[in-house]
Order: structure tokens, then C-alpha cells, then sequence
């Protein structure tokens, strides 16, 4: 192997051979990345596991005297806010370089059985109901809270991680690949990532020729199941550096954090529904349903319309714990009503914050003249980094709260949030009109393209701004 770097690329930037270093760094400390992934897994196991058999924390709790809040802290306040951002900053390296469940994963199918993965798990629709059963199951038993509620979501996960590793692929990540509920979130705020493996196809040519009078070029082992010769963009691959400089034909490479939507444009439907119905819609009313005060009045009317008719079940809390959140000793039980409201409040936002945000994409796709098919779920692409936002901040609200314990000042949170929704929404916004003027260069149509899209976004906007004020 030559140069880490592809043959036809000759002089390149400091800045392209720095992250060609970086690949090819990555690529020789392989078991380097392997030790320091079985050592997230013992803190990520002994974080998930101890708190289990620990008694519930009080008031007086806090994170440096509490395993129990520190475990809380870093899974909600620390792990899953920032691996968010770490996506639309590094592509996916925690999935490759940290994530305890894809080390698992692998781990097993280098054991397993090696089977070949089945069609069903190939359905494409599976980003998007594991994201939404997982996130609305997380709120039903309160996983931010309860360690007996993080071990049963997130270590769910994990054995089913390990299971399908035992059954499926051969030292492949099969279940980050189709079945992880994270997975489709991570694939699309990966797409703003500034960095990608990029696949030179003059240099591959040149290496399949030569191969053919030396000695083979041996293949490599991409865990995530990609075809390496073309690979375009950065949402699925996890940023291994396995692949740098195979057949002199990839590296790393720094790129426009808008080329893999604008310029690629790996769109489907089910992407799109995500998005729209799952990032924007779902996670919205998963996390604003406890600062809802529409849904105090809704639940009163309705608990005082039981109580007249002497209905009393559905104002019971004996739901199990692992079914609805039941932790009688600090007073914090879910009723039957409680879990019907609470359902009902985050299908109610699924449908009509991503149903009128879905007739705005319509309806500015309409306004466009047709290229090709798919052309509206290209369009939905442009709002990744507003979804990608609200995620963030419906997290990051767990990591406000308990600092606020901690005694830290939040005064400064609520002008950060709206120069982030700004910012973000002012982003889209920008993707959205350059997504428009590959299909239009007039800027007539493109304008009332994008007035219909914006105007799609006032009630996730709106949500946001009211859960702001109240919170």
C-alpha cells in the first residue's frame, strides 16, 4: 500500500493530509480503539447494573455522593445529549470509537453463528418504530429517573444487541446497522458531519486492474455493512478507519457540512417520517408533555368525570413498574389515566406537529417542478438540523435540571436555547432553498417553496417557545 491518501489526488491541504493522518492513525491503532471500548463497556455495565440494587436517593443526593445521581448524570446529563452533537461534529465516531453496545455487537457475532441476515430486519422502517417505541416506552416508565427503568431500556437494548450479534453476520454489526433505535437518528445528523471516508473510484479502478498481476488486495472488514467501493457520505459509516488507504482509494477528507444533503441526497420515505413524525413530532411530545398545562386540565376534567360516574380503575396507580412508572416510596406512581394522557399527548403531537410540518414539505415540493421521484423527501433533508436541535434540547433539559441541583445558576439557559432553535431553524431554512434551486433557478418558485416549508415549522417553533417560558 502507498500513499493513504488516493492516487489522484495530488497535493492536497494541510487540512486533507492532517485528516488522512487521522484516518491512517486510526486505522494502526485498531486495538487501541478495541481496549478502549471494552473499557466504556465496564463503566457503561458497572453505571447500569450497581444503581439496580442501590436505594432509591433523596432530596439531599447529589452526583459526587450519590452513585445513584451520578449514574442519572452521566447517561441523561452527559452520554446522550452530547453524543448528539458529536454527530453533526464527528460523524459517527462514538459508534465507532466508544459505543458499549456496538463493542458488544461485534464481539458476539465474532462468536455467534454466523447466520445470514434475514429480509425481514432489512426493512426499512425500522429506524423509525424503534426510535418511536423506545422513546415513548422511556417516558412511560420514566427512564430518566429511575435505574430500574435505564437498566430495563438501555439494557434491553444491549442484550438484544448481543443476541442478534450471536445469531447474525460474522463479526459485522448487524443490529447498528437495521435494529438499533438510535440508529436512524445518528444516520441522518451524521449527514452534516464536516468529515468523511471519501472513495476515490479513478484510484480503486487502478488498484482492481494491478491486482489482477500482484498479489490480491486483501478485503476489509466493515462491521456496519457497507459496500466500501460506493460509499458516498458519512451516515452510516461509523468512523473505524479500517477502510483508510485500502486500494490507495480512501481517506479521510474534510468536506462541506451541507454536501451529503444538498449534493448526494440519500433520501427516502422512511427518513422522511422520521424526521417529521418521529424527531419533530414524537420526541417533541415525549419531552414537553410534563410542562403541558393543557394536559393538567385535560387529566382533571377527565379524573372528575370518572369520579361522578364511579369509575374508579383507570384512577389507580398498581401498574407495574416496568409498565408504567410505580415508585410508591418517593410518591411517584403512574395511574392508568396517567399513561393514557400521557400517550395520548405524544400521539397527538406526532400527528399534528408532524402532520401539518408533512403538508408544508408537500405542498413546497408541489411549488417545485418535478425531477425525479422522491423529490419531497429530499426537501424533508433540510431539517435535520432543526430535528437534530429539538432533540438535543428536550435532552439536555435532564442535564439543566440536575445542575440546577447542584446549586449552578441557569439564568443564562433560555437565551441559549433560543439562539440555538435560531440558529438551527435559520440553517434549514439555508439547506432548504439550495435543495430548491437544484430543481428550480427561479427564485419566484423557489421563494414560495420555501414560505410554505418555513411556514410548516411555526407549530414546532411555537412548542418549543411555550416550553421555554414554562419551563
Amino acid at each position: 500500500m502507498n500513499a493513504p491518501v488516493g492516487t489522484a489526488m495530488t497535493n492536497p491541504g494541510p487540512l486533507r493530509r492532517g485528516a488522512a493522518a487521522a484516518g491512517e492513525f486510526l486505522r494502526r491503532h485498531a486495538r487501541l480503539l478495541r481496549r478502549l471500548q471494552w473499557g466504556i463497556v465496564t463503566v457503561y455495565l458497572f453505571l447500569l447494573i450497581v444503581p439496580v440494587f442501590l436505594p432509591l436517593p433523596d432530596e439531599t443526593a447529589h452526583v459526587f455522593d450519590n452513585l445513584t445521581v451520578a449514574a442519572q448524570f452521566a447517561f441523561w446529563g452527559i452520554w446522550w445529549p452530547f453524543v448528539l452533537v458529536s454527530m453533526p461534529l464527528l460523524g459517527r465516531a462514538w459508534c465507532g470509537w466508544l459505543c458499549p453496545e456496538g463493542m458488544l455487537a461485534e464481539w458476539a457475532s465474532e462468536r455467534g453463528l454466523g447466520k445470514p441476515i434475514p429480509r425481514w430486519m432489512r426493512w426499512g422502517g425500522w429506524p423509525f418504530v424503534a426510535f418511536a417505541c423506545t422513546t415513548i416506552y422511556g417516558q412511560l416508565v420514566s427512564v430518566y429517573q429511575y435505574p430500574r427503568a435505564v437498566a430495563l431500556v438501555l439494557g434491553g437494548s444491549t442484550l438484544a444487541a448481543v443476541g442478534v450479534g450471536l445469531v447474525y453476520g460474522r463479526s459485522k454489526r448487524v443490529w447498528c446497522r437495521y435494529l438499533c433505535p438510535v440508529n436512524g437518528v445518528f444516520h441522518v445528523l451524521s449527514k452534516l458531519a464536516p468529515w468523511h471516508f471519501k472513495v476515490d473510484g479513478a484510484a480503486w479502478h487502478a488498484s482492481t486492474r494491478q491486482s489482477h498481476r500482484v498479489i490480491p488486495i486483501a478485503a476489509v472488514n466493515c462491521a456496519p455493512l457497507l459496500p466500501l467501493r460506493h460509499m458516498q457520505g458519512a451516515a452510516d459509516c461509523h468512523m473505524c478507519g479500517r477502510c483508510s488507504g485500502h486500494r490507495d482509494a480512501i481517506a479521510l477528507s474534510p468536506r462541506s457540512p451541507e454536501a451529503e444533503i444538498v449534493e448526494v441526497a440519500q433520501a427516502d420515505r422512511w427518513q422522511t417520517r422520521l424526521i417529521v413524525f418521529g424527531m419533530m413530532g414524537l420526541a417533541l411530545g415525549a419531552f414537553l408533555w410534563s410542562a403541558s398545562p393543557w394536559l393538567v386540565t385535560v387529566k382533571q376534567v377527565l379524573a372528575e368525570w370518572l369520579i361522578e360516574r364511579d369509575v374508579m380503575w383507570p384512577l389507580a396507580d398498581n401498574a407495574p413498574w416496568w409498565l408504567l412508572t410505580h415508585y410508591p416510596e418517593v410518591n411517584d406512581s403512574f395511574s392508568w389515566l396517567d399513561g393514557g394522557m400521557l400517550l395520548g399527548f405524544i400521539a397527538a403531537s406526532g400527528a399534528l406537529v408532524g402532520g401539518w410540518l408533512y403538508g408544508a414539505l408537500h405542498l413546497a415540493d408541489r411549488l417545485l417542478p418535478a425531477r425525479a421521484t422522491g423529490t419531497m423527501d429530499q426537501l424533508a433533508q433540510a431539517l435535520i438540523p432543526l430535528a437534530g436541535c429539538g432533540v438535543f434540547l428536550g435532552l439536555s433539559a435532564t442535564t439543566l435540571t440536575l445542575l440546577k441541583h447542584e446549586g449552578l445558576s441557569s439564568t443564562w439557559t433560555n437565551d441559549a436555547r433560543y439562539a440555538l432553535l435560531a440558529l438551527a431553524g435559520l440553517w434549514s431554512l439555508r439547506l432548504a432553498w439550495r435543495i430548491a434551486a437544484r430543481r428550480d433557478g427561479r427564485h419566484g418558485r423557489r421563494l414560495a417553496a420555501i414560505s410554505a416549508f418555513a411556514l410548516g415549522l411555526v407549530p414546532f417553533l411555537g412548542a418549543w417557545v411555550l416550553f421555554f417560558s414554562v419551563w
